[in-house]
């Protein structure tokens, strides 16, 4: 097979090119073969030696490990399972193609464990809840009261104030009427002298 390539535009942004393929010639041999290869015939005896193959395979001892508790040791594969119920989540989470072990040692221990640490977890979470609960409710009644006493301070200084003006008022009162007294008194005796 020919194959040319014909440069149509250059840019910046790119190339744009044609492919010409030649027609193929009659004399080229394929390189591969345009049908499937036919399926040779399997006699009872081959696939009777497959299945007793895989048999041994089953049969052969193997050095497992149990993904819960991890326990070793050795079993037949055929009789691989855990003690784990069928439509439990550790037997669901199970890796495929790998059975797992019966195992000796229980996993309820195991078990027992991580329920612990849950258990401890949801309690230092209920602590942690109930110390931001603690700390809200006395940052909320620190700022009350410290509005409160804000508010407090600004009326007594408010207070304070208008008393101050008043007394300012009273005084600046008191001072007209002495000075209408004295120039009242003054006037009379200012005409008697004029």
């Amino acid at each position: 097979m020919y194959i040319q390539v014909k440069e149509l535009e250059k840019r910046a942004s790119g190339q744009a090119f044609e492919l010409i393929l030649s027609p193929r010639s009659k004399e080229a041999v394929p390189e591969f073969p345009l049908s499937p290869p036919k399926k040779k015939d399997v006699s009872l005896e081959e696939i009777q030696k497959k299945l007793e193959a895989a048999e041994e395979r089953r049969k052969v001892s193997v050095v497992v490990r149990c993904r819960f508790c991890g326990w070793e040791g050795k079993a037949q594969s055929c009789v691989l399972q855990h003690r784990a119920p069928v439509g439990s989540r550790r037997a669901q989470n199970a890796p495929r193609g790998r059975a797992l072990t019966a195992c000796p040692v229980s996993c309820q221990s195991h078990e027992a464990e991580v329920l612990k640490q849950l258990a401890e977890k949801r309690e230092h979470e209920k602590e942690v809840l109930q110390k931001a609960i603690e700390e809200n409710n006395n940052f909320s009644k620190m700022a009350e009261e410290k509005l409160t006493h804000k508010m407090e301070a600004n009326k007594e200084n408010r207070e304070a104030q208008m008393a101050a003006k008043l007394e300012r008022l009273r005084e600046k009162d008191k001072h007209v009427e002495e000075v209408r007294k004295n120039k009242e008194g003054k006037d009379p005796g200012e005409a008697e002298t004029d």
